[in-house]
């Protein structure tokens, strides 16, 4: 088993930025590849992005690359999804998720392990 606890959400302005973490603890961390995704009110749950284990490879869904950046420390059993430049339609709550190294990491239904998620509130 694998538990996942996500924080650093909160209320920020428009063009503001957040840093969210998600420890670990439980299996090695290091063996899984790790997610984030995020849910809207009333929308399904999306791929924000992604990073294999040993952190060289990470994956971004189209619309938030250059704006999101997601890393690891595996000695802290932490990853991190950095957001900048936040829009009001990034406003949700977002997950992390932790799955077999080989999984495509976009399908959510891929990832094992899930926290309970850390809201985002932008305002305009």
């Amino acid at each position: 088993q694998v538990q996942l606890v996500e924080s650093g959400g909160g209320l920020v302005q428009t063009g503001g930025s957040l840093r969210l973490s998600c420890i670990a603890s439980g299996r090695t961390f290091s063996n899984y590849a790790m997610g984030w995704f995020r849910q809207a009110p009333g929308k399904e749950r999306e791929f924000v992005a992604a990073i294999r284990w040993s952190g060289s490879s990470t994956h971004y869904a189209d619309s938030l690359k250059g704006r999101f950046t997601i890393s690891r420390d595996n000695a802290k059993n932490t990853v991190y999804l950095q957001m900048n430049s936040l829009k009001p339609e990034d406003t949700a709550v977002y997950y992390c998720a932790a799955g077999l190294e080989s999984i495509v990491v976009v399908k959510k239904n891929e990832y094992d392990y899930w926290g309970q998620g850390t809201q985002v509130t932008v305002s305009s």
